[in-house]
């Protein structure tokens, strides 16, 4: 009987039933872990060896090396993690990853799993509808386990039967003598397959079950394994290319890694695969060239073995691998500062709802830092006299308005995906009040826009104030940049500790000296002191600031509500 098309179809199907029960196992797994994942991140922060032990426990809760990696280039593009710490974490996915090999070996085959996959769907089912978030967390992972196992039973059913279809035999068997081609070959299909599934752990089941099936021995088999270890960095390479240089270099590091691990292993193939088949055979044992059945367990101590010894031979080199992918993905020595763009959330949602609320943090504060920035910009234009200098710092303020307008607007969309997530009622708090921010930070950056334009109009008209007013514009920004710098620290700050006693105070000295101004404006008109037209700008640039200090204390204001 021919493979219809049909037939690969039911492959396909069952294919997507393993990825979809292993996704949503896994976004369960970290639904149920929910907070904790912040407590888990923290052990990045330690040393190598705690770094490690991070990627391995991540690796082997979502079932998904890519998954952990795409998790840390996002980390490190949000400055959770620095690019060394990392590094741990990325070697450690690698042997979290061979957890999958070990289930389906010690499950997958030897128990048939899949009889007790629908009534593990029976006994999931009722949490789905419960009201409780926490319960029907519990649900989606029952059944995600059971739809893995039912797809991983689907799959070794619609592979081609070899002896219905001798064909296929025939093509492997022409590649399977050829040395060292053969091996690079195999490698080379583990790769491909990995690359287009973006699933490792879904590629390893394949590979088991062309084992399984007789398809390839156990020396091809352990090559699919090391194309599989090169495939699954195409992912987080693919996600960090719209991250910032430091996720671009952590998805760089995971390349480099496991290149080096495969290139190694490849000097010593046979003589590995030997040593391993000799394990199996002491004892009593099966060898994996002589029985199928052998092939998952001998493949899974070459999986395991093989990426243990990799991390324990590349963990003294991390500052080198570290030093490698910082010249593959070098610091551009531009005027890149000035290129003001999201930095942060560029890279999508994190795992979790509460992180994702932790990476538009970040964020809101790196846009707070360029909205300062535009200040001192304006400060700097009134006392500019060189034509070219200050045309230069006008455009930079015009472009840097514009950009904060789209960046608003990409922080709010990004805050209502995360609101549409399960968040507990401090990680509600916390969205409603970056809500709040982004639009206050943009309409600090208007005001910046206003006074840059002020400042324009009196270069464009000639006009020159007298040193006791200057002074006094001086004093007004004087207060607005202390102001700017208090709300900086605060955004900095754990919510739960932010005070307004000096944001508070300055507010109050800033309104003081605004009203003290306007009466004094009021009489120089009356006086003379400067023409109307002067009179005017001059009235435009303090109200303004007392305007953009009104944001800025909002911003403090919404921190705090947080905290209450």
């Amino acid at each position: 009987m021919q493979y219809s098309f049909f037939d690969f179809l039911s492959l396909v199907g069952s294919l997507g039933m393993f990825l979809y029960g292993m996704k949503m196992m896994s976004e369960a797994l970290q639904k149920v872990a929910g907070n904790k994942m912040r407590a888990i991140l923290s052990a990045m922060t330690s040393n190598r060896v705690l770094g490690i032990l991070t990627g391995f426990l991540v690796t082997a809760m979502v079932q998904s090396s890519s998954a952990t990696t795409v998790m840390i280039v996002s980390f490190v593009n949000a400055g959770l993690v620095t690019l060394k710490e990392s590094i741990g974490v990325i070697m450690g996915a690698n042997i979290g990853t061979t957890v999958t090999g070990w289930i389906i070996t010690l499950f997958g085959f030897k128990v048939k799993i899949s009889a007790y996959s629908l009534p593990l769907i029976g006994l999931g089912l009722p949490f789905i509808f419960s009201k409780s978030g926490t319960r029907r967390s519990y649900g989606e992972l029952l059944i995600g386990f059971a739809l893995l196992f039912m797809g991983l039973e689907y799959l070794k059913d619609s592979v081609p039967d070899i002896k219905n279809n001798p064909e296929i035999l025939s093509f492997l068997h022409q590649y399977t003598d050829s040395g060292i081609f053969t091996t690079l070959l195999f490698l080379g299909i583990g790769t491909i397959l990995t690359v287009v599934v973006q699933s490792s752990s879904a590629t390893m089941a394949l590979t088991f079950v062309m084992c399984n099936e007789g398809w390839i021995e156990f020396s091809q088999a352990a090559a699919m394994v090391l194309g599989e270890n090169i495939g699954t960095t195409i992912t987080a390479n693919i996600a960090a290319a719209v991250g910032n240089i430091s996720a671009k270099r952590a998805a760089r590091v995971h390349l480099i890694f496991n290149l080096l691990g495969v290139i190694w292993m490849l000097s010593v193939f046979n003589s590995y695969t030997g040593l391993i088949d000799s394990l199996m055979t002491k004892n009593g044992g099966v060898s994996p060239t002589e029985s199928p059945a052998a092939i998952p367990i001998a493949l899974s101590v070459f999986h395991t073995s093989f990426n243990l010894l990799n991390v324990f031979i590349f963990i003294w080199f991390t500052p080198i691998i570290q030093r490698v992918a910082e010249y593959l993905v070098p610091q551009k020595t531009s005027d890149s500062d000035e290129e003001f763009r999201l930095k942060y959330i560029t890279t999508g949602m994190l795992s979790t709802s509460e992180l994702s609320i932790l990476q538009a943090k970040k964020e809101v504060q790196f846009y707070a830092k360029h909205t300062t920035k535009m200040f001192g910009f304006v400060r700097k234009m009134v006392n500019e006299d060189r034509d070219k200098k200050f045309n230069k710092l006008l455009s930079r303020v015009q472009k840097y308005e514009g950009i904060s307008d789209n960046v608003e607007v990409e922080i709010t969309n990004y805050l209502t995906q995360v609101s549409q997530y399960k968040l507990s009622e401090p990680g509600r708090k916390r969205l409603r009040a970056m809500l709040k921010l982004a639009g206050d930070l943009e309409s600090i950056a208007d005001s910046n826009f206003n006074l840059a334009r002020s400042v324009n109009r009196m270069r464009e008209k000639n006009i020159k104030f007298k040193p006791s007013a200057m002074e006094k514009i001086e004093l007004m920004f004087n207060l607005v940049e202390e102001s700017l710098s208090v709300m900086r620290e605060n955004l900095q700050q754990d919510e739960l500790v932010v005070t307004l006693t000096k944001a508070r105070l300055l507010e109050d000295q800033i309104n003081n000296y605004r009203n003290q101004l306007k009466s004094e404006h009021l009489d120089n008109l009356a006086n003379n002191v400067y023409s109307y037209e002067a009179g005017i700008i001059f009235n435009d640039l303090f109200s303004e600031c007392e305007k953009l200090a009104d944001y800025v204390i909002n911003v403090s204001e919404a921190l705090e509500e947080v905290g209450v």
